[in-house]
């Protein structure tokens, strides 16, 4: 008799671990297959501080196949799922179909950057929610501080030194503070003209940092931001996006090269086109996370709504405490269906939340304890080694040496302004030229995004500032120190990630590209003091896009 094949669409926090635990449970009784764009789980909480150098790219990745024993992964991209035929059918990296008929389906695709209808965003932002987003980023700031140092113009000097971060939630709040310490000490090394100091501007329709925090928290993650040299701006959002800066909702126009994404994160669009009842694009289950009507279709993470036993009439936000645990839940729920122990309905106990401000400062409230300074440091440290799968001992030796040796601030020139447009629904891979279309879905689903209520002139939404104007795009924001992150309950048009790391594009990307890494056709190519502007991609529908 041959075993029973369960299929997971996603390796984010849900998805990774629910085929963890059910690799120990199945013990070689069924087929564990993984789908995923990538063949790495990424550790979001910490994509802020690859961004600012303080560690290498691979610390904040874990090999799937070296960390899930008798699991088998498959490289692609979800395109379509037939529920009645049980198979879903997919794209390959290298542009090939492929077909995966499952006994059991886990969706657990995780969520995208989230869009709002504010003019300029999407061809002058970059999102954060993956690993070249983060690596491009880390370059543009590089590039324009040593850009600045090299000019005799103050005008200019003064706009490439001026970065905006777009929402307050935990990845704004944690880009921001990183990205000061990181400017401040590349210009100890390359001096720029008397009077200017590398900025970063902090904006957030809320009325406060971290609105989804305790207020005690906030003022303390306020106070570093401030004493450390970030203009925190509340109230504030992004108005307008042009290729030399952002027009703000108070009437200010700011002169920037750089814009940084982090207004939170949407349900991958995946979900919405299953055509199944749908809560705020996210797909409706029941406590024990399977699917009404289809009993051998679960889903978890970002992509689920799962109702909130602990609230009744809510349903859990999109962070990664709730991604993980979802997720082993999840596993022993499909191990039940098999008759192997007992369903369980998801429930579960706060355990606090941590934000990274850089250094040696932090603002974490761990059991309900609100904690800062020093101790709020290295509770924040201990957590993310405690819930990282893996690479603890390289991560801990990276913190190690950021402590006593100055960070190397150079431009690696590995990705390219456009190929990691805001608005995809892969963000965790870099587009390529020529390369294959990919799954082909529309990145802002099938409904294009709500401008915010709050928002002025149907800007962003709720507590998360509009776009902003990439000309520096780095790249959400999900929830940074919360495995898998959740948009901001403020934030408009659903909720920004909380411990998401948000990013932006960045307009003046590196020049040079060898043969086969030219910018699509019709592009320009960017030169050295040239914004790549606006990319003409293949990889979205012209409807239904904000």
């Amino acid at each position: 008799m041959s075993r029973p094949r369960i299929v997971i669409v996603g390796a984010g926090f849900a998805g990774y671990r629910t085929a963890q635990t059910l690799s120990k449970l199945a013990k070689g009784r069924a087929e564990i297959v993984l789908l995923n764009p990538t063949d790495y789980f990424l550790y979001l909480p910490l994509l802020p501080q690859v961004a600012a150098g303080v560690l290498e790219p691979r610390r904040v990745t874990v090999s799937l196949s070296g960390t899930l024993p008798h699991v088998r992964l498959v490289l692609g991209e979800a395109d379509h799922i037939d529920l009645d035929a049980r198979q879903v059918h997919y794209t390959g990296p290298e542009g090939e179909g492929g077909t995966l008929s499952y006994d059991r389906l886990v969706l657990a695709a995780g969520s995208v950057n989230k869009l709002l209808p504010i003019p300029g965003v999407a061809e002058h932002a970059h999102g954060f929610r993956g690993l070249p987003e983060a690596l491009y980023l880390r370059d543009h700031v590089t590039r324009q501080v040593e850009l600045a140092a090299a000019t005799d113009d103050p005008k200019r000097c003064s706009s490439r030194c001026t970065f905006v971060v777009v929402g307050a939630g935990y990845t704004g709040t944690e880009v921001a503070a990183h990205g000061q310490l990181f400017t401040d000490a590349q210009v100890a090394k390359q001096p720029l003209r008397t009077g200017v100091r590398p900025r970063w501007i902090l904006l957030d329709i809320a009325d406060r940092v971290l609105p989804e925090l305790d207020e005690r928290l906030s003022r303390t993650a306020d106070t570093v931001l401030r004493e450390r040299g970030v203009d925190v701006r509340m109230g504030t959002s992004v108005k307008e996006a042009t290729p030399d800066g952002v027009l703000l909702t108070d009437g200010e126009f700011v002169e920037t090269r750089t814009l940084v994404w982090c207004v939170g994160v949407r349900p991958d669009p995946l979900a919405e086109s299953l055509g199944l009842p749908m809560e705020r694009g996210r797909l409706l289950v029941d406590p024990h996370l399977q699917v009404p009507g289809r009993p051998e279709v679960f889903a978890c993470g970002d992509a689920a709504a799962v109702p909130d036993l602990e609230n009744p009439g809510s349903y859990t936000p999109m962070t990664a405490q709730h991604a993980w645990r979802q997720g082993k839940v999840c596993a022993r729920n499909i191990a039940a269906s098999f008759g192997d122990g007992e369903r369980h309905a998801y429930r579960h106990k706060d355990l606090g939340f941590v934000v990274d401000l850089g250094g040696v400062k932090a603002a974490a409230n761990p059991l309900g304890v609100n904690l800062s300074g020093v101790a709020a440091g290295a509770v924040t440290r201990g957590y993310h080694l405690a819930a990282m799968p893996g690479n603890r001992v390289r991560v801990a030796a990276d913190w190690l040496l950021d402590a006593v040796l100055p960070r190397q601030a150079v431009q690696l020139g590995l990705v390219r302004s456009w190929s990691v447009p805001l608005d995809t629904a892969s963000p965790e891979v870099a587009r390529v030229p020529g390369g294959p279309r990919g799954n082909g879905r529309s990145p802002g689903g099938a409904k294009a995004a709500e401008p915010a209520k709050n928002q002025p002139g149907g800007a962003p939404a709720g507590n998360q500032p509009g776009g902003e104007p990439a000309r520096s795009r780095p790249g959400r924001e999900a929830a940074k120190n919360q495995p898998g992150g959740e948009p901001a309950k403020n934030q408009p048009g659903g909720e920004p990630a909380r411990n998401q790391p948000g990013g932006e594009p960045a307009r003046n990307q590196p020049v040079g590209d060898g043969p086969g890494l030219a910018p699509p056709s019709g592009q320009p190519a960017p030169g050295p003091d040239v914004a790549p502007g606006p990319v003409r991609r293949t990889d979205r529908f012209t409807e239904g896009d904000a």
